[in-house]
């Protein structure tokens, strides 16, 4: 009897699973958003403005440059200076030399662009007293 409740719930279970193929096509789906677009002016002008607020504290400053470096882009010199002027409100020397680590990272094999933006912010560097990851010897480690 125990056996055949056991070919039984195990036919049963056979078949369940074989009772029709699942198949399923994956559907893209998109939004689109009717509103309109951001420009690139605009989205500098966002970020500039958002590291440039006197009361940022340190998490903001943070959670800016961590969504910042999430989008798939080397973010301008202009944004960088807010930040970088941001950590010297702060006195987080730290952040901005990972701020720069993160640019040169960004940049990735296109070597031409963390020289420019350094050469875009060194006015900016010099003033605020920030040295390059290069200048502090820790771009090797």
């Amino acid at each position: 009897m125990f056996r055949a409740a056991l070919r039984l719930s195990v036919s049963g279970a056979r078949s369940l699973t074989r009772s029709r193929p699942q198949y399923t096509a994956s559907v893209a789906a998109r939004s689109y958003s009717h509103g309109k677009q951001e420009t690139d002016e605009e989205f500098d002008a966002r970020w500039v403005t958002y590291f440039s607020k006197p009361d940022i504290d340190a998490w903001e400053l943070r959670k800016g440059m961590n969504t910042l470096i999430g989008y798939d882009l080397v973010p301008e010199p202009k944004i960088l200076e807010a930040a970088l002027r941001a950590c010297r409100r702060l006195n987080d020397l730290a952040s901005a030399i990972r701020i720069l680590e993160a640019v040169k990272d960004k940049a990735g094999p296109h070597k031409e662009i963390y020289p420019y933006v350094l050469q875009e912010l060194r006015p900016a560097l010099n003033e605020l007293g920030i040295p390059t990851p290069e200048e502090l010897d820790i771009d090797k480690a």
